[in-house]
Parts: C-alpha cells; sequence; structure tokens
C-alpha cells in the first residue's frame, strides 16, 4: 500500500526545518483535518502522515506554519510575514504508490516537489 511523508529543509540555514508544525486536510466539498504534527530534528515527521487504507485517491492540502517557525528561531522578520503558512494543495490519484511531498523554505520564498 501508499503512504504520504514529508519533510523540511530551511533554505536560510541548510539545516533540517525542526520543530514546524505542520497540518494536513483532505479537500473536497469540504475542507477536513486529517492531522496536526511536528517535525522532528532531522525535519521530518516521524510516521507517514497517512498510509495503507487511510491513504485514498483525491485531493489533500498540507499547510506549513513557517511563520511560527521562524519566529520561534528568532529569526528577524517583518510583521505580518512575508510567508506565514505555506500551503501545498496536490492530488493523488495513485494511492498505492509513495507521495513525498517536502517543502524547501526560507522566510521569503520556497519551493517543493514529488520527492520518491
Amino acid at each position: 500500500m501508499g503512504s504520504l511523508t514529508t519533510h523540511v529543509l530551511d533554505t536560510s540555514t541548510g539545516k533540517p526545518g525542526a520543530g514546524m508544525r505542520i497540518e494536513l486536510f483532505r479537500v473536497g466539498d469540504q475542507h477536513r483535518s486529517l492531522l496536526t504534527t511536528t517535525t522532528n530534528a532531522d525535519g521530518r515527521c516521524d510516521q507517514p502522515l497517512l498510509a495503507d487504507e487511510a491513504f485514498r485517491a483525491g485531493h489533500y492540502e498540507l499547510v506549513f506554519n513557517v511563520g511560527d517557525y521562524y519566529r520561534a528561531a528568532d529569526v528577524v522578520i517583518p510583521d505580518p510575514a512575508f510567508l506565514d503558512q505555506v500551503v501545498i494543495r496536490f492530488g493523488v490519484a495513485e494511492p498505492g504508490q509513495h507521495y513525498h511531498v517536502p517543502l524547501l523554505v526560507s522566510p521569503f520564498g520556497y519551493s517543493t516537489y514529488r520527492g520518491s
């Protein structure tokens, strides 16, 4: 069966994005919250976000709370932050596969891709 994972790399420091709060939603007729987690010291989640029967085809949304992450790290960011939350909405067509959605982030930019 498939699974969904993520990790965060802070490109402003070249280090893992440890301690970032991430929210996962299933998107359809309504937003349905599936979980909230926090990245570990390696910028990863300790468990897959979704796996096996819980991981189904459809649209999902990951919300990375980057403003809170940088404020907690005492990084000087504008008020309001340029990037407070990074929202990545993506589709899962083949839930039997592994989907990895990483976030590479700094206070003023980010990128993502479907990893392996």
